[in-house]
């Protein structure tokens, strides 16, 4: 079976289905870059990056877009209390998030524009959406009109009416309806603007989307992503401004991540359990924290806990002593030709269809951990069990893993810390030939070193084998 996905547009499972062949247009909601980005954000840049990863898996080309929200209230405010500009409080976050989104594995977007620097596509659609009756102009200010758009609420799945009566609205006698939405903002003293037809001012932040995503992927696109805290009402305007103004439906596949509480609460500053990507990556390692946004479906709510990422370190030092032990067998083991009756090509297939018929179901990463689980199992009992190594063991079993690698991310690349391999591997040496010699003194010393920098060892059968902490 294909890949299916679940789209809030319709609440249904649906078969994807790209608009043009071979070719996905995905747009993913980034930060706003005013500080370093939550634990919260963290899960919907890696889980949506594990859905990019198994699009170009199955070979499709994926044109992957997320922005950088370098203008708003909270950047505004923060660069006036530093004494700084917008722009270089921009420019040190943006290089923040990168800094610990390469640490998370996530890959790099086909394009991260900048809303500043797209002002030209955001003033040109709302000129668009004034032409056509769908916004109007108060003292400078530009407001969409909710009302001209017959189909808001789409997305929510509610009619004004229900929609105005659950949302927290600021009072506006100038808007002709609530639930109308700023477009383009005047001029305030102290703050950045840029010329625009209705006056100098700086745009709202949800024009800003609609405005990069059609630039890059064009009026319609395949997929947008984001936290289920975004669908109401920023992606319900995304959709309603993008549509006003081209007349064309605007995604086809809507689809977003649950909420992560912390210990069972949602993350807040006023509860005192709010925690950034960079204080988890200074107290877990990275691959920790990657595995634990996948244990779970990317729709389910997920918590983070002290005890949940030690299971997920736990899982992937499974995952990795499984892949040591398995080169160490390709590089110490006598290998022999096939046992009668074995088939392990069947056996790692059997893995394969199993994880892509997971991850082709909404991409379940949650069931397709677990089909890697069994076969880290078998791996490890296959390694028990014999003294030797078939031929015909390795190659399905490094493509199941280099597989899972690939959409994964995990266990991904040794995180660098400077300890050279090679040193390593002469300490281990020098520590072989004290130990024949009979040198136990220097042996243990040895020993201790390689501790010291991180190194464990353990003496098998096939010679010491080792790993780092």
């Amino acid at each position: 079976m294909g890949l299916t996905l679940y789209n809030d547009l319709t609440r249904t499972k649906e078969p994807f289905v790209p608009l043009n062949e071979g070719r996905v247009t995905f747009y993913s909601c980034g930060p706003t870059v005013y500080d370093y980005f939550h634990i919260g954000n963290a899960r919907p840049f890696i889980v949506f990056d594990v859905l990019r990863r198994y699009m170009e898996f199955k070979g499709l080309q994926v044109d992957f877009v997320q922005n950088f929200t370098d203008i708003d209230d909270k950047m505004i405010n923060r660069a006036n209390r530093e004494g700084i500009t917008v722009d270089q409080l921009a420019d040190r976050f943006i290089a923040e998030y990168y800094r610990d989104a390469d640490a998370l594995g996530v890959k790099r977007p086909t394009h991260s524009p900048k809303a500043t620097e797209h002002m030209a596509e955001i003033i040109s659609l709302i000129q668009r959406l004034v032409e056509k009756g769908h916004a109007y102009n108060v003292d400078g200010d530009v407001y969409f009109d909710v009302e001209s758009f017959p189909s808001y609420g789409v997305l929510a799945k509610q009619s004004l009416d229900e929609l105005q009566s659950g949302a927290r609205i600021e009072i506006d006698e100038r808007k002709r309806h609530p639930l109308d939405f700023a477009l383009w903002k005047a001029r305030k003293e102290g703050e950045p603007s840029w010329p625009s037809p209705w006056g100098e001012g700086r745009p709202g932040w949800h024009i800003e989307c609609s405005a990069m995503s059609m630039k890059y992927l064009g009026d319609t696109i395949d997929i947008h992503s984001g936290g289920t805290d975004l669908t109401f009402p920023h992606h319900e305007n995304e959709v309603a401004q993008a549509e006003a103004a081209t007349g064309k439906k605007f995604v086809r596949y809507w689809i977003h991540n649950g909420y992560l509480l912390i210990d069972k609460e949602k993350m807040s500053k006023s509860l005192g359990n709010f925690l950034t990507a960079r204080a988890a990556l200074e107290q877990y390692p990275a691959k920790a924290i990657r595995h634990f946004m996948l244990s779970a479906h990317y729709r389910s709510p997920l918590n983070f806990s002290e005890d949940s990422l030690r299971q997920s370190l736990g899982a992937v030092e499974r995952l990795e002593n499984c892949l040591l032990d398995l080169d160490h067998a390709r590089n110490h083991r006598k290998r022999v030709d096939g046992t009668p009756g074995s088939d392990h090509e069947s056996v790692f297939r059997s893995y394969e269809d199993r994880f892509t018929a997971a991850m082709d179901d909404d991409f379940n990463t949650a069931a397709a951990l677990g089909v890697v689980y069994e076969a880290v199992r078998t791996v490890n009992n296959y390694l028990k069990e014999r003294s030797d190594l078939e031929e015909s063991f390795l190659p399905p079993a490094d493509r199941f893993f280099g597989m899972v690698e690939t959409v994964m991310g995990i266990p991904g690349r040794v995180e660098e810390d400077g300890t050279d391999d090679s040193r390593i591997r002469d300490l281990i040496a020098e520590r072989d030939a004290a130990r024949k010699s009979r040198d136990f003194k220097r042996a243990d010393a040895i020993r201790d070193e390689l501790s010291a920098m991180g190194v464990v060892l353990e003496d098998t059968p096939d010679g010491v084998k080792w790993r780092r902490k």
